[in-house]
């Protein structure tokens, strides 16, 4: 009976251990594979119908080792992209986002609006634009190439880059092109006397 005892006991801690310690555990690796920002994105205000289908993608490590972590976004509206871009941008306000104007934002001219934000350490960008449609195959063959919108083919999509600041090339000064800041001579004359030679004075 106390060997009974005993080996029930020793169970039960064990069991008591697995528990205690697994539970830890998993929050502890799902909150190491979550990214937080996606979490600051899903949090944002916006209606249902501008977020029917969302696709998220990461690359980069989380401490910039090599290269920096890029967070990619992209989703699906129900409305154009003129109604989709007014709601994002209130909710990326009211989230403590600032518009921010800067060069190269975006690189070149884009269809829809293309606006950029910051927010303590991090950048965004948010990209809205009619979608593409892709027509039906004629004849068994597929089409050449992508439809632009078309009545059969509604809503927006909306994509958005947050990057760290010190990662965006955006963030730093601007490289000048000044000929005359290229540097010395690439020829200098050099002479044996370390002080040149004496100035002559006027007389």
């Amino acid at each position: 009976m106390r060997e009974r005892r005993r080996l029930r006991m020793g169970v039960l801690a064990l069991v008591s251990l697995v528990l205690l310690g697994a539970v830890p555990l998993y929050f502890g690796v799902s909150a190491l594979s979550r990214d937080p920002v996606f979490d600051t994105l899903d949090a944002l205000d916006v209606p249902s119908w501008a977020q029917t289908k969302t696709v998220d993608n990461v690359s980069g490590s989380r401490w910039c080792l090599q290269d920096c972590r890029l967070r990619e976004r992209a989703v699906e509206s129900e409305q154009g992209w003129k109604e989709t871009v007014a709601v994002y941008e209130q909710a990326l306000a009211r989230d403590g986002w600032r518009r921010w104007q800067v060069d190269r934002c975006p690189e070149e001219k884009l269809a829809g609006s293309y606006t950029c934000w910051r927010r303590d350490e991090l950048t965004l960008d948010l990209w809205v634009r009619d979608p593409t449609c892709t027509p039906p195959p004629v004849d068994g063959a597929p089409a050449p190439s992508a439809a632009p919108a078309a009545a059969t083919c509604t809503g927006s999509l909306v994509s958005v880059k947050v990057r760290n600041a010190v990662d965006d090339e955006r963030t730093g000064p601007t490289p000048t092109t000044d000929p005359s800041l290229t540097g010395e001579d690439p020829y200098p004359t050099f002479s044996d006397d370390p002080l040149g030679e004496v100035t002559p004075s006027p007389s």
